[in-house]
């Protein structure tokens, strides 16, 4: 073959190939989703692949099966068995956010069926689980709570339970220390990062800052809703922590970033 010959087949050989290497290339930049085969179902958030990868479903929190310890929170088997019925056994596609693996080792997901059902928002959206995020895992924070707005209308699942109900600030008593609530009530005072809501005093920790736009912007007896774990300071004072802008909720405003 001569020196042409050769070169007219190169360039023949690329024109050939060119849209396959550009539909690959675009695959492996935008497509990072993988699917994987469930073995087991632990609770109504987490579950085991066949490769023993254990998966946390992101963005949202089921109530606890009892373990060790710890006794079953009120619908953990509710919780437990409706995620049985929409995984178990089945392949199923893991979609990521930015930060893919948690504090201990588990794959942090969104999970999709083969029909390209969501099941986080599932959960969510039948009162089987609440919005409960951390940043910067926040792409489909948005669509979740709006899930979770409707569940808590509807006051089904979680939300017809006294232990999941949304409670009002005037009435957290030691009863609720160590508790994931959702608090509402009135604002008593604000101060730039903190601010008192009933007996609560709430607060953006340092380390969560960044994640806000700007210190927060509140009026005393405007109404809001905190979500968080309720806790109790050294002083005998009840606290809340937020961890990112969407663990408040605006009653005069559409749910805000």
């Amino acid at each position: 073959m001569s020196p042409l010959q050769s070169k007219s087949s190169a360039i023949l050989l690329l024109l050939l190939l060119l849209p396959w290497a550009a539909n690959a290339g675009t695959l492996s930049v935008i497509s990072t989703d993988r699917w994987v085969h469930v073995v087991r179902v632990y609770d109504g958030d987490t579950f085991r692949t066949t490769r023993g990868e254990r998966v946390r479903l992101l963005g949202i929190n089921a109530p606890e099966v009892a373990h060790n310890r710890q006794r079953e929170q009120v619908m953990g088997h509710e919780a437990s068995i409706r995620l049985q019925q929409l995984i178990s056994g089945k392949t199923v596609r893991l979609s990521f956010d930015k930060v893919r693996q948690d504090d201990y080792g588990r794959t942090l997901a969104h999970i999709y069926l083969r029909d390209n059902s969501w099941v986080n928002a599932q959960l969510v959206r039948e009162g089987l689980a609440h919005v409960y995020t951390f940043e910067p895992n926040h792409s489909r924070t948005k669509a979740l709570l709006v899930a979770e707005k409707q569940a808590r209308a509807a006051q089904i699942g979680i939300w017809s339970t006294d232990h999941f109900r949304v409670l009002a600030a005037g009435k957290v008593t030691a009863r609720h220390i160590g508790q994931f609530r959702l608090i509402t009530g009135p604002i008593e005072q604000s101060s730039g990062w903190s601010f008192q809501l009933g007996r609560l005093h709430i607060s953006v920790p340092k380390k969560y800052r960044q994640w806000f736009k700007h210190p927060l912007q509140l009026t005393p007896g405007q109404t809001i809703t905190v979500r968080g774990v309720i806790r109790v300071s050294r002083t005998g004072n009840y606290s809340l922590a937020l961890h990112s802008p969407f663990d408040v909720e605006y009653s005069d405003r559409s749910i805000q970033p």
